[in-house]
């Protein structure tokens, strides 16, 4: 039985990963927490550290709106940690927090030693929001290359790297089309590419497959795990409301509580990779679904 994370660094964040198994699992392992506190252990070292983060917006009343309470936890280097919580819980919010885009009312986070405003001017960060964001009348090469072009680096390096990124999200075929020419899915791809022309080290992900089919987003999730493989040492914060989603792509689960945002609980998902079909066919799996359903619909009901 998964136990209520206790809002402490050392208990949040101390999920210890264990080997996986050279196969695919055979028999459901009950999701479990280890306590080996996270920065006590050098070969896996915190790259984002939330610590007792609140974040309130100033709404006119006397306390305003509290969107996250309280939350505090990490991610690994190199690790793929996705948070899934009800509708409003704070989970954008908390994603902006880590990547400098607002500050938090109280509490601390540090990304790679840094503060998320220094951080984010050092690009460390690629973010991919739901929608794709791209220009209609640039081609896929140059929506990919525009953050070079803005740091004017020169035309060889850009387009050395854009034809790298483009082979890489399987869009080689496509360089020379237009956003409006391409599916949901392959304007996804060119976001995602886009976010890692400077070879980030934080991949910021919300909600990036929220308005894709069935069909794609499993597809995307695929694609998504193999340019993950292709840039080892990328850290991967994800977003989303997909259950199944979440324990494909993850190392970890992070399960937060209705509003205001409270971290609920972390779970390990510890199945092998690759992530095959049999993979996400295994009794494992579907355990995993199981416990995270029935902890995200106590979540939605948690409040105050």
């Amino acid at each position: 039985m998964i136990r209520p994370a206790v809002p402490s660094m050392s208990d949040s964040t101390g999920d210890r990963l264990a080997d996986p198994p050279a196969g695919v699992v055979a028999g459901p392992p009950a999701p479990h927490h280890h306590h080996e506190p996270l920065a006590e252990r050098s070969d896996h070292p915190i790259a984002i550290a939330v610590d007792h983060v609140t974040k309130r917006f100033e709404t006119g009343g006397d306390r305003g709106t509290v969107a996250l309470d309280d939350v505090t936890f990490g991610i690994r280097v190199g690790e793929f940690v996705s948070l899934i919580g009800p509708s409003g819980c704070g989970k954008s919010t908390l994603l902006r927090l880590v990547s400098g885009l607002v500050t938090p009312t109280a509490g601390t986070i540090r990304v790679n030693g840094l503060g998320p405003l220094e951080a984010r001017r050092k690009r460390q960060f690629g973010i991919v929001f739901q929608a794709p964001v791209l220009f209609d009348w640039r081609t896929v090469d140059a929506n990919v290359g525009l953050p070079l072009q803005v740091f004017r680096r020169p035309k060889a390096e850009i387009a050395h790297r854009v034809r790298e990124l483009t082979d890489m999200v399987g869009l080689a075929d496509f360089r020379d089309h237009y956003p409006w020419q391409l599916s949901g899915g392959m304007q996804q791809r060119v976001s995602i590419a886009r976010a890692l022309t400077f070879a980030p080290p934080f991949l910021l992900m919300d909600e990036p497959f929220g308005a894709l089919d069935m069909i794609t987003r499993d597809r995307m999730g695929n694609e998504l795990l193999q340019i993950w493989a292709a840039t080892p040492g990328t850290t991967v914060m994800f977003i989303t409301h997909s259950i199944p989603e979440a324990i494909l792509l993850s190392d970890r689960v992070v399960v937060m509580s209705a509003h205001p945002g409270r971290i609920v609980t972390t779970v390990d998902i510890e199945l092998p990779r690759p992530r095959t079909e049999a993979v996400r066919e295994s009794a494992a799996f579907y355990r995993y679904e199981n416990e995270l359903r029935r902890m995200f619909h106590e979540a939605e009901g948690a409040h105050g």
